[in-house]
């Protein structure tokens, strides 16, 4: 992240002058209406479908609760080729759409989904679970007493879901809303396939195209930039506002039953989501797979499968200890030098996944020469390369470039703890990791489950760092499915996809189901006979 921030010291070269003449205006207009277009698509449908499946209960309620997350397990890209073969002229909407009217092609007019809008929408069917998870968790922390309040006052419901819950879940939110955002920022297979222009497309061409580093590192400095600019203003428009349970009262949110019309709407509302971010697209995967899937599906899937998940893993117990760490240090020793540390530990997942594993490279390289000198020079012995090219430099590229979500997830669940419960613990004899084991750690259970399955699915998903830091003769689904897919074989490259959809989809279950049991956050669990109404 260093080398990446200093290249903006150097001179820019010709590159860069020509992208300013010709292309970077396009690539900033892109860039922003693609952050505006996803970021208010996440919002509404995952605050929505969050408090529907939350306070409501209407038919397919149980199970829409964890269905809302199956989009988490199809990534954008794969999203993007289904689409597109399911929508192009050729494709059988078209093709069933001029069967059933006799026009010809020329005859009417159809949305392109090769398109800045085609790109807005797939990345907001596959990224808003990361706002539904975290602003249903926050919802489930709530206590019904403080809504009640609210309605004697004199406020709707629709008042007091505007004024009270929806401000009292403003960390988890944000915290979904910015991951969205910085995935979307860091996409490149998407809008590379629908032809938008962007800032990532523009440090791919200008890495692997016009053949210039110095001008790829500049521009991923600039949303480096951009990415900690954000969260400065965030930070500054929170304000003083705080977000734990004051209360001692505190009483579970009893969801109301839904009947008739408004049933109706509350299911069609959190299934269309699910439909068209997961449905549609695995249909199609699995309609190519068979018709024409891979071959070689028998030999080597298990091989696969068992490397993909033995990353994700790992990597997700990491990225979840190093969370708890860094948020918890955070929370019970504050100071400006720990704030910087965690923002630019944070600042990876802004990156494209070739940029930071091209650094881990340099860096794992130049640590390995090192090491290799001094044991010729000290002991007349040659050590090779011990870390380039092993799963220990492929699991740190992953962790740089997914640390950030589970440190937004775990930082969004101790916004919610109460302080003077630290305060009671500290007085009762408890040290800070004491404090963060007795105290922290059992509210936190629903957040802690949550970044671990943030960083297990996006782990299973992840192609450019995997690409370049593997170890020799070491794929994951995610190769198979690009390595065929960029051979447009992508009826054989269905085959992986549905591999990585199916090992994804139990872990979202399972933690979505365990995740609705902990109800973590509240004050009763810590408390025994005491519970927390709450204020922002």
């Amino acid at each position: 992240m260093v080398v990446v921030l200093a290249s903006l010291l150097r001179p820019r070269d010709e590159v860069w002058e020509h992208l300013v003449a010709t292309v970077l205006s396009r690539y900033v207009i892109n860039t922003a209406w693609l952050l505006a277009g996803v970021g208010a698509g996440v919002l509404v449908i995952g605050v929505g479908t969050a408090w529907l499946v939350t306070m409501c209960r209407f038919p397919g309620s149980r199970v829409l609760e964890w269905a809302l997350l199956l989009p988490m397990a199809m990534p954008a890209y794969l999203m993007a080729y289904t689409y597109t073969d399911l929508l192009d002229v050729a494709g059988p909407v078209q093709v069933a759409l001029r069967a059933w009217t006799g026009w010809s092609a020329r005859d009417y007019w159809f949305p392109p989904i090769r398109s800045l809008g085609g790109a807005v929408a797939v990345m907001a069917l596959v990224f808003f679970p990361y706002v539904y998870l975290l602003a249903r968790t926050a919802f489930l922390e709530q206590s019904v007493c403080v809504l009640e309040a609210s309605r004697t006052l004199g406020r709707g419901a629709w008042r007091s879901f505007t004024g009270i819950a929806l401000p009292l879940a403003r960390p988890g939110i944000v915290a979904g809303l910015t991951l969205a955002l910085l995935e979307t920022l860091a996409d490149f297979g998407t809008v590379e396939y629908f032809a938008v222009d962007t800032f990532t497309t523009g440090i791919y061409r200008s890495w692997f195209g016009m053949d210039s580093r110095l001008t790829a590192s500049q521009l991923a400095a600039i949303l480096l930039l951009v990415v900690l600019g954000a969260k400065m203003l965030e930070h500054l428009a929170r304000g003083g506002a705080r977000y734990h349970h004051t209360s001692l009262r505190y009483r579970h949110l009893t969801p109301y039953r839904l009947r008739g019309a408004r049933a109706a709407g509350a299911l069609l509302a959190c299934a269309l989501p699910v439909i068209l971010g997961f449905l549609i697209p695995a249909g199609a995967l699995l309609r190519m797979t068979l018709e024409r899937g891979d071959w070689l599906a028998g030999t080597l899937f298990p091989r696969l499968a068992a490397n993909s998940l033995l990353l994700a893993a790992l990597t997700g117990a990491l990225a979840v200890l190093l969370a708890v760490a860094i948020a918890g240090s955070l929370r019970l020793a504050p100071g400006r030098l720990a704030r910087l540390g965690a923002a630019i530990a944070t600042l990876g997942y802004a990156v494209p996944g070739s940029v930071i594993a091209v650094g881990v490279l340099v860096t794992v390289g130049r640590a390995d020469a090192a090491l290799d000198g001094w044991m010729r020079a000290t002991w007349g012995i040659a050590t090779g390369l011990l870390l380039s090219g092993t799963i220990a430099a492929l699991v740190f590229a992953y962790l740089v470039r997914f640390l950030a979500l589970s440190f937004q997830t775990v930082d969004a669940g101790l916004a919610k703890i109460r302080p003077s419960l630290e305060g009671a613990a500290r007085t009762l004899g408890r040290g800070p990791l004491g404090t963060l084991g007795a105290v922290h750690a059992p509210l936190l259970r629903g957040s802690v489950l949550t970044a671990g399955l943030l960083v297990f699915v996006e782990v299973m998903k992840e192609l450019p760092a995997t690409l370049i830091v593997r170890p020799f003769n070491f794929d994951t689904l995610a190769v198979r499915v690009y390595r065929l897919a960029s051979d447009e074989r992508l009826a054989e490259a269905s085959t992986a996809a549905l591999a990585i959809v199916a090992v994804g989809v139990v872990p979202v279950i399972v933690l979505s189901l365990a995740i609705a049991r902990a109800r973590p956050g509240t004050a009763s669990s810590a408390l025994p006979g005491a519970g927390s109404g709450g204020s922002a």
